[in-house]
């Protein structure tokens, strides 16, 4: 088995695949990541995820069919100052999948996993953890009203990990466990050793479960200034769209904007900031990224 920790910098992977069936017929003109939530694709959220945390080596996985598409809006990264690379998922089987499917990618390196249906905004705890992390596995507790609907991670007193069920009727404690997932390079062997479900898939939470039994699985748990919106359904698509549509109106600013990200992060400069910008039609978008590049122009 691999050692623990691999000697690159972490890597990242959005898990882009699936049919899409509950955002039926939506889903028969695109894949659910490539709708909008708001004003841009919502696969901007999770790419803007890892890149807040300092990931720049991105894998997606997506579909055969839906892989042209992200290639044709998200190119290689190059723009933007990182690198995305691409890989197929022939058929949905199961979240852990994507580890067997990455393994050249990953490579013995830590890798933070993403489904490309969830959006994480606000605090810095996520990017604090994930930046922070060393061995093991590292998810994350989000208080639900609905824990049923998802994987549940139950704590004793001392914030140690009890119980992993997913989607239990019976839950012990409302902490859902998001789609967001920090591993060591250990996680490509004990993808591989997992048995598929009762649904033919490799679960996520069985993969959880193999570093609980190492005594390897650490929980941080999100606090009320996080929001997580897991957009796979067209209420919850709807409720994403108008949560991002209320902050950025509020506060003037934009949430996963990939091009201000990447020149915050010292990923590009200035001028090819500019230069994007200038490339752009006329939107809404182009205008904030102006007033982006017009406002350095005078605090440079």
């Amino acid at each position: 088995m691999a050692s623990p920790q691999g000697t690159g910098p972490m890597k990242g992977i959005v898990l882009a695949g699936g049919a899409g069936t509950r955002l039926y017929p939506i889903t028969q003109v695109a894949s659910k990541q490539l709708q909008p939530v708001y004003d841009k694709p919502m696969i901007y959220y999770p790419l803007a995820t890892l890149l807040e945390a300092g990931i720049t080596d991105v894998l997606l996985i997506s579909t055969p069919d839906d892989l042209p598409r992200f290639r044709a809006l998200l190119g290689d990264g190059s723009r933007w100052g990182f690198t995305i690379r691409y890989a197929p998922q022939p058929r949905p089987e199961g979240i852990a999948q994507a580890f067997l499917i990455g393994e050249d990618f990953v490579d013995g390196d830590p890798v933070c996993l993403i489904l490309g249906d969830n959006i994480f905004y606000g605090g810095s705890e996520t990017e604090r953890a994930v930046a922070e992390f060393e061995s093991g596995a590292l998810i994350f507790g989000y208080p639900v009203r609905n824990p049923r609907r998802y994987g549940v991670v139950e704590l004793d007193a001392d914030g140690n990990v009890v119980s992993l069920v997913e989607k239990p009727e019976r839950p012990r404690s409302n902490l859902a466990v998001p789609g967001l997932y920090v591993y060591d390079a250990r996680v490509v062997d004990l993808a591989r050793a997992l048995r598929p479900s009762a649904r033919g898939e490799l679960e996520i939470t069985d993969l959880n479960r193999a570093y609980l039994e190492l005594g390897e699985l650490r929980v941080v748990r999100l606090s009320r200034g996080v929001a997580w919106l897991d957009s796979g359904t067209h209420d919850s698509l709807l409720d994403a769209a108008n949560y991002v549509a209320t902050i950025e109106h509020r506060q003037g600013t934009k949430i996963a904007c990939i091009e201000e990200i990447a020149y915050r992060r010292g990923l590009i400069t200035r001028d090819h900031l500019a230069a994007l910008v200038a490339a752009m039609p006329p939107s809404g978008y182009r205008e904030y990224l102006e007033r982006v590049v017009l406002a350095e122009e005078f605090t440079g």
